[in-house]
């Protein structure tokens, strides 16, 4: 290979390193610019993930499902596993939950966010807000 040639091809790589460097710099100033929310995009994740699984969970269980709910207290239905009152609605949708360990992780989630908040009956709408995950 003769000099001229080795020189043009050194020219020419230099030509595309150039590039290379103007198109990294372009996109590290480009992330710089971009703030990005941590907080608000696993907020969001969370609530895709949340909607879903109720999504799945009604096309599992369709709403003509009955379940029989157990009767642990003698003034109402109670949470599983708890002494948190309930509305008949609330035990109604925890049955409709076909996985197991899922049903008695809302049950948990929920019972502790009515201990936590002083609820002392749990209806569909408190339900349904501590239910998110």
């Amino acid at each position: 290979m003769d000099s001229h040639t080795l020189d043009q091809r050194l020219d020419a790589l230099e030509s595309r390193l150039a590039r290379v460097e103007a198109l990294v710099q372009t996109v590290s100033e480009q992330l710089a610019r971009t703030h990005l929310n941590a907080e608000a995009t696993k907020t969001a994740i969370k609530s895709w993930v949340t909607d879903y699984v109720s999504l799945r969970l009604t096309q599992l269980v369709p709403e003509t499902c009955e379940h029989v709910p157990d009767a642990e207290a003698s003034d109402g239905p109670v949470l599983p596993g708890t002494r948190i009152r309930c509305t008949e609605e609330v035990v109604h949708r925890l049955g409709r939950i076909p996985i197991p360990f899922v049903r008695q992780m809302v049950t948990q989630k929920v019972a502790e966010a009515a201990r936590t908040e002083g609820v002392g009956l749990v209806d569909v709408a408190f339900f349904e807000r501590a239910a998110t995950f």
